[in-house]
This record gives C-alpha cells, structure tokens and sequence, in this order.
C-alpha cells in the first residue's frame, strides 16, 4: 500500500531523480525524468503541488487500487 507521505517527501527531496515516479509504480514517467532531471525541474514541482493537494481518497483510488485479474 503506497503512502502519500512517502510520496510527497519522494518528491520534494529526490523528485529530479523521479523517485517518487519509482514509488509509484510509474516506470516509464521515472526513467523520463531520471533523464530529464524532473523534466528541468518544472515537472518535479507540478508533481509536488498536485500530491500536496490530491485528497487522500482520490490518492488511493488511482495509486492504491487493486488491478483485476484476467
């Protein structure tokens, strides 16, 4: 279970190296900014404030969720 705490601090401390990308399962947004590093930077902070002000139901419906099996 993925915590939004996790992911905010992710962000603000390693967010250019898209750690929290990583975290949350996002591998191929995480390479991208691994390589872009946070996309210069603008990337890193969007992500940031859009974590900060996603309500915890929304954050666990779209991170949390449980995949359906085939």
């Amino acid at each position: 279970m993925k915590s939004k705490t996790t992911a905010i601090l992710l962000c603000f401390f390693l967010g250019g190296l898209g750690i929290h990308r990583f975290y949350l399962r996002q591998t191929g947004m995480g390479i991208l900014y691994l390589l872009t590093c946070g996309i210069l930077g603008i990337g890193t902070l969007i992500d940031f404030i859009r974590l900060l002000l996603m309500s915890d139901a929304d954050f666990n419906a779209k991170y949390n969720a449980v995949p359906a099996q085939a």
